[in-house]
C-alpha cells in the first residue's frame, strides 16, 4: 500500500504511463467543437419520430383515432401499441434466479397504461415540429384507473395491482440470512434502529438518450445509432426482440453527453425506431426531450431502508438485520431488473465493519410510476448512507467519538469475506479513515467547532467510508444478487507502420479510455503512446463486450488488453531476436523501440519489426505466425474499491440551508492508470451525491400525476455549489486483478448523501435533529428542526 501524493503533469516521455497525469487525447476534437453527437447526425432520406405518451398514471386504453393526424401533411406513417406488436416481441425482465418474478412490458402500451410518460404510439413525419402536431390530434378514450404511488402499500394486500401476472405488485421478495442473527441481538447490550428513505433521483445527462437507425432492404442490414453506454449488449438484447439478425444488425455510439447508468438499459425506443425504419424504408431519427427524460426513462435510487444493528457495551457491533423496499415504478427495467436498486443495498449492508452476523428481506414493488434503473453508484447509495447515518447515531447515544466508533469496527486491510459472502480482496479500510480526519485537522476542528457556536455559527463535519464493489462482470454481478454471465474482449493490432490499433467492447462517455486505456496498451507493448489509438463504440468496428457502467472499464478493458499486448509483445520480441541475431530474453521493448541489452546501438524500431511482419517473407522468423494481433478476453474476480468522503459544513437554522465549507475524497482504486482522470470521476461522483443529499427528488402527487417535468422543478447542483474537492490517493493494489487494478466511478455518489447527512447532524447538535430521508433541502432541514423542537418541549 502507498499513498500518492498530488504531483504536476509530467513533461516529456514518463518512465511509465500508466500512473502519469497525462493529459487525455480525447479532449482536442471536443474543444474544437469537432465532437458528433446523436442529434449532430443527419442522413439522407431521414425522417423524424414522436411518441404519444400517456397523461394517466393508470388507465386502460378503450380506443386511439389516428384518422385526423394521418391526414396532416408531412405524416409518413402512425405505429399505435398493436401495430408495434405484431413485428416485435416485449419486453421480459426476470433474473435468473427463484425469487424474482417477469415483468413483461409492451414497447408501446397496447390495452393499458401504468405511468405518466408511458408510449403508446409514434408518428413519423419529415420533421419533429411535424410528429408533434400530429400527437396533438391523435384522439385516445380512457377508462382511468386507480393508482398506486406508495411502495409499502403496493405490495400490500388489496392494492390495485398493475399486472395480472405479477401478484402483490412484487418482482422479487428475497430472504437471506449468515450467522447466529437472533442469538446476537438477544446477547446484545444495545440494539439500535433507524428507517430512512431516499427519495427517486435521476442521473439527468446533459444529453438525453436518442436513436437514429436505418434499414437498408437490399442487404438486409440494419445500422442503429444510439446513445447507449453497451452498444454490443443493446444488439444482443435487441436481436430477440425485433428479430434482425446480429450479423446484420451494426449498433454505433456516437459521442455520449453523460450516461451514469441511465443508458445502460434496453429502452422501448431502441427496439421502436429500428423497426418503424424496417417498415417504412427510411432512415428514422428520434430525440429525447427534456420532459421525456425526466418522466419516461429511469428513475433510481427510491428505497425505504430499515436496519438494526446490535451492539455491546464496549462498542463492538455485532449483528446487523435489515428490510429494503425498492419503488421499482410501473416496469421491471431491461435487463438488470428493478431489483439493481435494492439488491446491491442488501449484499453490502455491513460495508467496511467487521459484521458476520447479518440477515436481510428485500422486496421489489412495483408502483404507477417511471421505471427505476441503474444510476451512478446503484443501491448501494441508500443501503450506505443508511448504514453510516445511524452509526453516527449510535455513536453519539454512547457517548463515543463517531470516528473512533468507526475505527474499532473496521475490519482488517487483509483480504476479507463480508457476511454477504463478498470477497474483499484487501484495501485501506482504517488508512483511509485516518488519513481523511488527518486532512481534516479533525482533533483542531472540534475545537473550532465550539468557537464558532459561541458565535452563533452551526458547523459540522461528517465521516462516510465506503466500499464499492467494481468492475462489474460474473463475479461481482453475482456477489451482488445478480446471476449472470459475462463477455469482454480487447484486441491489438500492430499495422505496418508500427502504429497500434486496439479495440474493445466497452464505450467511453466522459471516462477517457482513449487516454487511458492508451497508456495501459503502451506501456505493455512497449510502444509510445501517440501511436496507439483505442476504437470502441461500434459494433462493426470493435470485438465484444458487455459495455460501460459499474466501474467495470479499467479492470476490465485494462485487464483484456494486458492479456493481448502480452501476446503481442512476445512476438515482436521473438522477429526482434531473430532479426539481431539474440535470444529473445536479450531484447528490451521500450518506447516504440526493441534493444540488445547492454548493447543499446544494436536495435531496431517496432515500425521495423511490423513492417517484417506483414512484408518480410523468408526474413521472418519460421514457425512464427506473423500477424502482430490478439483478442483476449477477460472476466476478472471480485474487486473492492474503498475510501472515504468526510465534509464540513454549515447550517442556517433560519433558512435550513447547508454550505459546504471543505471536502475531503480519500480514494483507494489499487493501482492509478491515470490521477488526473481520476480525479475527475472522484469530483463529478460528488457532485452528484451532494445532489441527492441536497437538491434532488422526483416527485409524483397521490394520483400518480408527476410534478418534476422540467429542470426548474428538478434540481441538481451547479459549479457555484460545489466545494473544491481535495483529494488523496492511496494505492492498494488488487491482489487479484491483472495490474492490481480495482476501478473508481461510483464512490462518490455513493458516499456523499452519508457524509452530508453526518455534518447537517453534527452542526445542528444541539437542537437533536435526525435526518430520517434524502435528499434533505431547506424546508426539509426547517421541519427536521421544528420537529426536534417540538418533541424537546
Amino acid at each position: 500500500m502507498t499513498l500518492m501524493e498530488s504531483a504536476p503533469a509530467e513533461t516529456g516521455r514518463p518512465q511509465k504511463y500508466v500512473g502519469s497525469r497525462v493529459k487525455r487525447v480525447e479532449d482536442r476534437r471536443m474543444l474544437l467543437g469537432q465532437s458528433k453527437y446523436l442529434p449532430d447526425l443527419e442522413v439522407p432520406g431521414m425522417v423524424h419520430a414522436a411518441f404519444l405518451r400517456s397523461p394517466h398514471a393508470h388507465a386502460k386504453i378503450l380506443s386511439i383515432d389516428t384518422t385526423e393526424a394521418q391526414n396532416l401533411e408531412g405524416v409518413v406513417a402512425i405505429f399505435t401499441g398493436a401495430d408495434i406488436a405484431a413485428h416485435t416481441k416485449p419486453l421480459v425482465s426476470v433474473l435468473q434466479r427463484p425469487e424474482s418474478v417477469a415483468c413483461t412490458k409492451p414497447l408501446l402500451a397496447v390495452d393499458k397504461v401504468r405511468h405518466v410518460g408511458e408510449a403508446l404510439a409514434v408518428v413519423i413525419a419529415d420533421s419533429r415540429y411535424i410528429a408533434e402536431d400530429a400527437i396533438d390530434l391523435i384522439q385516445v378514450e380512457w377508462e382511468v384507473l386507480p393508482a398506486v404511488t406508495d411502495a409499502e402499500a403496493a405490495i400490500a394486500d388489496g392494492a390495485p395491482q398493475l399486472h395480472d401476472d405479477i401478484p402483490n405488485n412484487n418482482i422479487g421478495h428475497i430472504e437471506y440470512t449468515h450467522g447466529d442473527v437472533e442469538k446476537a441481538f438477544a446477547e446484545a447490550d444495545h440494539v439500535f434502529s433507524k428507517r430512512l428513505h431516499t427519495h427517486r433521483h435521476m442521473a439527468a445527462p446533459m444529453e438525453t438518450r436518442g436513436v437514429l437507425a436505418s434499414y437498408d432492404a437490399a442487404s438486409g442490414d440494419m445500422t442503429m445509432y444510439s446513445s447507449t453506454q453497451m452498444p454490443h449488449f443493446i444488439r444482443t438484447l435487441l436481436v430477440p426482440v425485433t428479430g434482425l439478425k446480429e450479423s446484420q444488425f451494426r449498433v454505433i455510439s456516437p459521442e455520449v453527453g453523460g450516461g451514469f447508468g441511465q443508458k445502460c438499459h434496453v429502452f422501448v425506443e431502441e427496439a421502436v425506431i429500428p423497426v418503424a425504419s424496417k417498415l417504412i424504408g427510411r432512415p428514422v431519427k428520434w430525440v429525447e426531450d427534456r420532459y421525456e427524460n425526466l418522466a419516461a426513462s429511469a428513475h433510481a435510487k427510491d428505497v425505504i431502508g430499515e436496519l438494526e444493528i446490535a451492539v455491546t457495551k464496549g462498542g463492538k457491533m455485532t449483528a446487523m438485520r435489515a428490510r429494503y423496499i425498492g419503488d421499482g415504478g410501473a416496469y421491471s427495467i431491461y435487463p438488470w431488473t428493478s431489483l439493481i436498486d435494492v439488491l446491491p443495498a442488501a449484499n453490502t449492508t455491513t460495508g467496511i465493519y467487521d459484521v458476520q452476523n447479518l440477515s436481510y428481506v428485500v422486496d421489489g414493488a412495483l408502483t404507477n410510476k417511471c421505471q427505476t434503473g441503474a444510476y451512478r453508484g446503484v443501491g448501494w447509495t441508500p443501503g450506505h448512507t443508511l448504514r453510516e447515518v445511524l452509526i453516527d447515531e449510535i455513536a453519539a447515544e454512547l457517548g463515543l467519538d463517531p470516528v473512533e466508533f468507526r475505527l474499532m469496527n473496521v475490519i482488517p486491510s487483509e483480504p476479507y469475506v463480508s457476511a454477504s459472502g463478498m470477497k474483499y480482496d484487501g484495501g485501506s479500510y482504517r488508512e483511509s479513515l485516518e488519513l481523511s480526519a488527518k486532512m481534516l485537522d479533525y482533533e483542531g476542528f472540534r475545537m473550532r467547532q465550539k468557537e464558532a457556536r459561541a458565535q452563533g455559527r452551526f458547523i459540522g463535519i461528517g465521516f462516510s467510508p465506503f466500499v464499492e464493489p467494481t468492475a462489474w462482470g460474473s463475479h461481482v454481478a453475482k456477489a451482488n444478487g445478480f446471476p449472470a454471465e459475462f463477455y469482454d474482449s480487447a484486441s491489438i493490432h500492430i499495422e505496418p507502420d508500427g502504429s497500434v490499433v486496439v479495440t474493445n467492447g466497452l464505450q467511453n462517455h466522459g471516462q477517457g479510455h482513449e487516454t487511458s486505456l492508451a497508456q495501459v496498451a503502451a506501456d505493455h507493448l512497449g510502444v509510445r503512446l501517440e501511436d496507439v489509438r483505442v476504437i470502441e463504440g461500434d459494433t462493426g468496428r470493435a470485438v465484444y463486450g458487455m459495455g460501460t457502467y459499474a466501474s467495470r472499464s479499467a479492470v476490465i478493458g485494462g485487464g483484456s488488453i494486458m492479456r493481448a499486448a502480452a501476446d503481442v509483445k512476445k512476438k515482436m520480441i521473438q522477429m526482434a531476436a531473430h532479426a539481431l541475431e539474440v535470444s529473445p530474453e536479450d531484447i528490451d521493448l521500450y518506447n516504440g523501440v526493441a534493444t540488445v541489452k547492454g548493447v543499446p546501438n544494436k536495435s531496431m524500431t517496432v515500425a521495423q519489426i511490423a513492417g517484417m511482419a506483414h512484408f518480410g517473407g523468408a526474413a521472418r522468423p519460421a514457425g512464427i505466425e506473423p500477424a502482430l494481433t490478439a483478442t483476449r478476453s477477460y472476466d476478472p474476480p471480485e474487486t473492492y474499491t474503498n475510501g472515504v468522503t468526510a465534509v464540513i459544513v454549515e447550517v442556517d437554522p433560519e433558512t435550513g440551508l447547508v454550505e459546504i465549507l471543505r471536502c475531503v475524497a480519500v480514494e483507494d482504486c489499487g493501482t492509478v492508470l491515470n490521477p488526473l482522470i481520476l480525479d475527475g470521476q472522484v469530483c463529478g461522483a460528488l457532485a452528484q451525491g451532494f445532489g441527492g443529499a441536497l437538491y434532488e427528488d422526483l416527485i409524483y402527487n397521490e394520483e400518480g400525476q408527476f410534478l418534476s417535468g422540467s429542470l426548474v422543478d428538478f434540481l441538481f447542483p451547479a459549479a457555484t455549489e460545489m466545494p473544491a474537492v481535495e483529494i488523496a490517493h492511496i494505492e492498494t493494489p488488487s491482489t487479484v486483478t491483472e495490474g492490481g487494478i480495482k476501478g473508481a466511478g461510483e464512490a462518490g455518489t455513493i458516499s456523499g448523501a452519508a457524509a452530508i447527512g453526518n455534518a447537517v447532524v453534527d452542526a445542528l447538535r444541539e437542537f437533536n435533529v435526525k435526518v430520517d430521508q434524502m435528499p434533505i433541502p431547506p424546508n426539509t432541514i426547517r421541519e427536521m428542526i421544528r420537529k426536534a423542537q417540538a418533541a424537546r418541549d
